[in-house]
C-alpha cells in the first residue's frame, strides 16, 4: 500500500537503498537515523505514527460516515446488487463488492474498515476472507497507485484494466484452489469483533472510535516489526531471495533496484524512484513498464499483508499465492514485450516521460 500515506520514515528508505548498494556499515546507517535507538527511536516511532494515523483518518472517518448513511438508508443492498455477480464468481457474498469497492477508491485502511462493519453476521470462511483480501491487495488505492505509473509512463487504461482484471483472476483461482483441497473452510476470526446489532447513534460512534484507536496501534506495531526486519537482516534476506527471481524474470538490473524497494516499502517508493529515474533517461521504457506490471501486482509484501492478516486472510494466499501469480504473469508480459513492435507499443502501451536536462555541475 505504501502509494497512500506513507508509513515508513525516510530512514527506512535511506536503510533499505543503502542495503542494496552495500555503501555503508550498519554503523553507518545507524549514524543516519540520529539517535535512533532507546527512548528517542520510541519518539521518533510515536510521532511519525501519528502523523500517518492523522492523514489516514482524514480518508477513514469520511468513508465511516458514508457507510454508516449508506447502510441506514439502505443503499448498500444497491451497491452491493451491482458488484455481485463479479463477487459471486470468486464466492463472495454480494455485500462484499461494497468493502471491495471502497478499497480500490480510497486505501486498505478504509476497505478494512468497511469489512468490519458489513463482514459480522455473514459467516465468511477463512478461504472467502482470504480471496477477498488478496483482490484488495492486487487492485487498492488505485486513483494514487494508478497515477505513480502514469508519470512513469505506463498508460492509465493499461495498468488500470491490469489490476482488476488480475485482482478478479487471481480471486477467481484461489477460491477454486480451496474449495478443490477443501483448504480454510472453516469460521473466520476476526482480530477485533464488532457487536452484531443496531446500536444507537452514540454507542456506535464509541465503536468506531475505538476502531480509530486500534488502527493507531497496528501503525506503530507496523513500525516497529520493520525495523525489527531491519535490524536483525530479515529485510535483507527477502531482497537477497528476490534478487535472482527478479533476473528469471528478466527484470533489467537499472531497474532491479527500484523494484526490490517497491516490493518490500510500497509502490509509492519504489514507483517514486522509477518516476525519477525515467525523467533522466537512465532506464529503458520496456523495462519501466515490466517493472510497474510487477510492482502494480506485488508491492509492500510486509505492510501489506500483515495488515491484510488482521482481518483474517492466510498468507497462502495473501503472500505465496498472490507472489506465484505476479511472477508468473510478469514472466509472460516481459517475454510478450519483447516482441511487440516499437509502434505499437508506444501507441498503446507506454508513453515517455518528458526528460529532464540535467544541469552541468559547475567547475
Amino acid at each position: 500500500m505504501g502509494s497512500r500515506n506513507r508509513i515508513h520514515t525516510g530512514w527506512y528508505l535511506d536503510d533499505l537503498l543503502s542495503a542494496l548498494k552495500g555503501d555503508s556499515t550498519r554503523e553507518e546507517r545507524d549514524m543516519r537515523k540520529k539517535g535512533g535507538t532507546g527512548l528517542e527511536f520510541l519518539r521518533k516511532i510515536w510521532e511519525e505514527s501519528t502523523l500517518v494515523s492523522i492523514e489516514l483518518y482524514k480518508i477513514i472517518i469520511p468513508v465511516t460516515i458514508i457507510v454508516k448513511v449508506l447502510q441506514e438508508i439502505g443503499a448498500i443492498r444497491y451497491i452491493a446488487g451491482a458488484l455481485a455477480p463479479v463477487m459471486h464468481l470468486v464466492g463472495l457474498p454480494g455485500s462484499m463488492g461494497f468493502v471491495w469497492a471502497t478499497t480500490m477508491f480510497t486505501n486498505l485502511y478504509a476497505g478494512m474498515v468497511a469489512f468490519t462493519i458489513l463482514a459480522p453476521g455473514l459467516n465468511l470462511t477463512a478461504a472467502q476472507v482470504t480471496v477477498l483480501t488478496s483482490m484488495m491487495l492486487i487492485a487498492h488505492s488505485l486513483p494514487v497507485e494508478v497515477g505513480i505509473a502514469k508519470k512513469s509512463g505506463v498508460r492509465i487504461r493499461v495498468i488500470s484494466t491490469l489490476r482488476l482484471l488480475c485482482a478478479f483472476l487471481y480471486g477467481w483461482l484461489l477460491n477454486a484452489v480451496y474449495l478443490f483441497f477443501h483448504w480454510n473452510q472453516v469460521p473466520n476470526r476476526l482480530a477485533w469483533v464488532p457487536e452484531v446489532r443496531s446500536p444507537s447513534l452514540s454507542e456506535w460512534s464509541v465503536g468506531e472510535i475505538k476502531k480509530l484507536v486500534i488502527i493507531f496501534f497496528i501503525i506503530v506495531a507496523l513500525h516497529l516489526l520493520l525495523e525489527i526486519f531491519n535490524r536483525t537482516g530479515i529485510t535483507g534476506l527477502i531482497i537477497k531471495v528476490l534478487k535472482p527471481v527478479l533476473r528469471f524474470l528478466k527484470i533489467s538490473e537499472s531497474a532491479m533496484t527500484m523494484v526490490l524497494v517497491g516490493m518490500v516499502m510500497g509502490l509509492a517508493y519504489g514507483g517514486g524512484l522509477i518516476i525519477k529515474e525515467a525523467k533522466v533517461g537512465t532506464i529503458e521504457k520496456r523495462d519501466i513498464f515490466s517493472a510497474l506490471v510487477l510492482l502494480s501486482l506485488c508491492h509492500s509484501l510486509i505492510e501489506d499483508t500483515l495488515l491484510m492478516v488482521v482481518l483474517g486472510g492466510k498468507l497462502s494466499g495473501l503472500l505465496w499465492g498472490r507472489m506465484i501469480f505476479a511472477f508468473t504473469l510478469v514472466f509472460i508480459t516481459v517475454r510478450i514485450v519483447e516482441h511487440v513492435p516499437g509502434a505499437f507499443f508506444d501507441r498503446f502501451l507506454f508513453k515517455a516521460a518528458k526528460p529532464v536536462v540535467q544541469a552541468p555541475h559547475p567547475e
